[in-house]
């Protein structure tokens, strides 16, 4: 049994102000010098951003250790996705993203009781709070509303007995006879009130296409707007109430998930792998990052490490070289239709990944890193690994998805059956090679993406903890190239 002080913070729905609520939370609570854990319900990789960017930031404000974990290193903002993961992973990675923290906090996804896709409550943040037995605080636009309020608050409370609403954050509040009134509204529902705070266009994050423009393409004025928001939240929160109600909550049993030990299991599993571990070099996998190809799982390092790999981040936008030994190549997603005339332009690197693709090293891509891949987006050259060409689109495609390994590739063997995740508004022509990646299984059937060579390219979102053979088989590949 493992005691972890934790809160999920959720929402009637989308909009209401959970991201900079607990944005908010999370750089209030590190300034004080608690060692705070930041973790996002579902597969959305933006919120993680921000939230690790308000922990660290509150580093500036004095508090010593604020923003970094007992072991030294700072905290990356994780996900908890019991659609992607398995909701038996859910409690495991929790605990090992929160060990030796001081604070957890969770974010929910869209509202409190909105899961995957007519499959009832399957990761929704009420899923996600059962599975971690995590008290909730219900973050509510108040703007429209006084006594109505009460209902609202009360519906949610009463719908699933499991789920313990265990407090209110009142949010666009108007003024101080507002806040009387709402107050006033709950005072027989049962459920306290941790924080009020007010309307205000002090603190915006900026969205886009895709939802909020991600942290690492504005880091000088998301600083700013955490600092802001840890003011904000300090003036109308009870911090002290909710540290508490954290404290209070059951300890969790099982054990923490382990990369080595995910890692273990895997190559056992698979006769003959281990290639790596008659090498006395660490291959070296190069991970695309910068403002470009900001989408990444945190465990997806650390897998790739615990299989034997020495991890070196590169950014394409920068970057004119591949790092030194680069044994594979791991693009993940972002925007590079944002930039694309920037990664056009850096034509050297462009040539080194083609020529890397071409000697048969493994690269794992993944949407953005599709695009990149391809002959040219939006017009403009890209690698030329693939013969296919991406444009930006009208229609957003976006929902989770069944797949299986139609080929043997670099992260799967054929019939490798997979659930991941689909957010894009580009489109890609043609939508899958010769060889495709994938045959989607659900909620539609049809092939996607490219297996060409030790190439798979795709515009899937998998997430690595559900299928840690993906790290083990890829590590193994760079050390043992196809090619």
């Amino acid at each position: 049994m493992v005691s972890v002080p934790r809160l999920v913070i959720a929402a009637p729905a989308s909009g209401s102000g959970k991201t900079t609520v607990t944005a908010g939370l999370m750089a209030a609570f590190a300034e004080r010098g608690l060692d705070v854990s930041p973790h996002k319900v579902g597969p959305d990789y933006i919120d993680p951003g921000y939230h690790a960017l308000a922990i660290s930031s509150a580093a500036s404000s004095g508090a010593s250790g604020a923003g970094r974990s007992r072991a030294g290193g700072a905290r990356p903002g994780r996900n908890l996705d019991a659609y992607l993961c398995g909701p038996d992973r859910i409690a495991p990675l929790f605990l090992h993203g929160a060990a030796g923290c001081d604070l957890a906090l969770v974010e929910g996804v869209m509202g409190l009781f909105d899961g995957a896709a007519g499959q009832g409550e399957l990761a929704s943040t009420a899923h996600v709070a059962k599975l971690l037995r995590a008290p909730v605080v219900l973050v509510v636009d108040a703007s429209s509303q006084s006594r109505s309020v009460a209902a609202l608050v009360h519906g949610f409370a009463s719908w699933d007995p499991e789920v313990r609403v265990a407090g209110v954050i009142l949010n666009k509040v108007a003024s101080d006879r507002h806040e009387a009134m709402l107050r006033e509204a709950l005072e027989g529902c049962g459920v306290p009130v941790f924080g009020a705070l007010r309307r205000t266009r002090a603190v915006r994050a900026p969205s886009r296409h895709l939802g909020l423009v991600p942290v690492a393409e504005r880091h000088a004025e998301a600083v700013d707007s955490a600092a802001a928001l840890a003011a904000r939240v300090r003036e109308g929160c009870d911090l002290d109430g909710l540290l508490a109600l954290a404290r209070g909550a059951p300890p969790l049993s099982g054990r923490a998930w382990d990369p080595e030990e995910e890692i273990r299991r895997a190559m056992d599993a698979v006769p003959g792998a281990g290639a790596r571990g008659d090498r006395a070099a660490r291959p070296v996998v190069a991970v695309a990052g910068g403002a470009a190809f900001t989408f990444s799982y945190a465990e997806h390092a650390e897998l790739l490490t615990a299989a034997g790999a020495r991890v070196v981040p590169f950014d394409p936008l920068r970057d004119e070289r591949l790092p030194e030994g680069t044994g594979g190549l791991v693009i993940g997603g972002g925007f590079p239709e944002v930039y694309a005339p920037e990664l056009s332009a850096n034509e050297p690197l462009r040539a080194a990944v083609a020529g890397l693709a071409a000697s048969g090293a493994p690269i794992a891509a993944e949407c953005a890193g599709l695009l990149y891949l391809a002959h040219s987006l939006d017009g403009e050259p890209m690698c030329g690994v693939l013969a296919a060409k991406a444009r930006m689109s009208e229609r957003l495609t976006l929902g989770y998805r069944e797949a299986v390994a139609v080929s043997d590739t670099s992260l799967a063997a054929a019939g490798t059956r997979v659930r991941g995740h689909e957010f894009h508004r580009t489109t890609i022509v043609p939508g899958a090679g010769p060889e495709p990646a994938w045959g989607l299984v659900h909620p539609e059937r049809r092939t996607e993406g490219f297996a060409q060579g030790d190439v798979h390219a795709s515009y899937l979102h998998v997430h690595w903890a559900s299928v840690p053979g993906a790290a083990a088989r890829f590590v193994d590949r760079c050390a043992s190239p196809a090619g």
